[in-house]
């Protein structure tokens, strides 16, 4: 078996949604159960990640046995692609939920921050530490217990006279290397023109007031229905949308094993490497395509770096 994590910068608003509607939203993003953190599920994930490898239908069947070794056999309606996941083999690839590890939060000073907590921070490094190439993850920052605070990197923009404004929260801040280390190590995913992003707006704030953040600042769209014929709002097409702003960061975690497919001989790196685009590919996830949401870049962590701390090299 291989692992490799898997990081998800959303470019434009993203709803991953549930289809169902909850309290004042009609249509809602996913949540997981117990503790209501925003993620994409592993299962959109993956469907993306098979429509956009998904071969050509005049492509060598060398090609399209591989793409079945990695993501399953498809079976069409008619029954054409002569294979069936439930009696063949399953695909070697398996891929885990996005969860999220920062929310662009409006910021008094800096524009905005990329507020994480040390929860969102300890189930990122468990998927984070399943590539041992990538060596250990950062120590998680410090913060008191039962207070509202915050810690920065020592070059954040978002730090005002020890403080931190996120929305109308005024939190105590100050500077911690462990904040630093964990933008360095999370920076190292993205392209160098999008460390900044990373360095310099990373915070850290306590899970209480990230829980009150991932409830609220989320972005809400309201949208209606023109009457075609009438030029005017349809009767009762009148909703609400939630969405994950702009510069979201979620991560997760894809493993493999060998293929599965008879005469096709794939190690689980080699499906890793199949699936997972190289230095970052932008794709579309959710719903809501045609009205500009879910357009995101999935990255991965290179295999080899070097230790993070002083002099580590990106």
């Amino acid at each position: 078996m291989s692992s490799r994590p898997y990081l998800i910068q959303a470019l434009s608003p993203l709803h991953a949604g549930t289809g169902q509607s909850v309290a004042a939203i009609d249509l809602p993003i996913a949540r997981m159960r117990a503790t209501a953190t925003p993620f994409v599920p592993g299962s959109s994930v993956k469907g993306v990640l098979r429509h956009a490898r998904r071969p050509a239908d005049n492509a060598d069947a060398a090609v399209k046995d591989r793409y079945a070794a990695v993501f399953g056999p498809t079976r069409s309606a008619d029954g054409a692609d002569g294979d069936d996941a439930s009696i063949d083999h399953a695909g070697a690839l398996m891929v885990g939920d996005a969860r999220l590890l920062a929310l662009p939060v409006r910021s008094f000073r800096g524009t905005y921050a990329l507020a994480t907590s040390p929860f969102l921070l300890h189930l990122a490094g468990r998927d984070l530490a399943a590539e041992p190439a990538l060596g250990a993850p950062p120590a998680i920052p410090s913060l008191p217990t039962g207070d509202r605070v915050a810690r920065v990197g020592k070059q954040s923009w978002n730090l005002h006279k020890d403080h931190v404004y996120l929305e109308e929260l005024d939190l105590p801040a100050a500077a911690e290397p462990a904040v630093d280390r964990w933008a360095d190590f999370i920076a190292r995913a993205l392209p160098g023109a999008e460390h900044a992003l990373i360095e310099h707006r990373l915070c850290v704030v306590d899970d209480d007031t990230m829980t009150f953040l991932w409830e609220t600042a989320t972005q809400i769209d309201t949208r209606v229905r023109i009457c075609s014929d009438r030029g005017i709002v349809a009767k009762g097409a009148l909703w609400t949308e939630e969405s994950l702003p702009p510069e979201t960061l979620l991560v997760g975690l894809m493993t493999a094993s060998v293929s599965l497919r008879k005469g096709v001989d794939m190690d689980s790196a080699a499906i890793l490497d199949a699936a997972v685009p190289k230095g970052g590919e932008v794709l579309q996830f959710g719903g809501k395509a045609t009205v500009g949401r879910g357009r995101c870049v999935l990255y991965t962590w290179p295999r080899e770096v070097a230790p993070v701390g002083k002099g580590a090299k990106r």
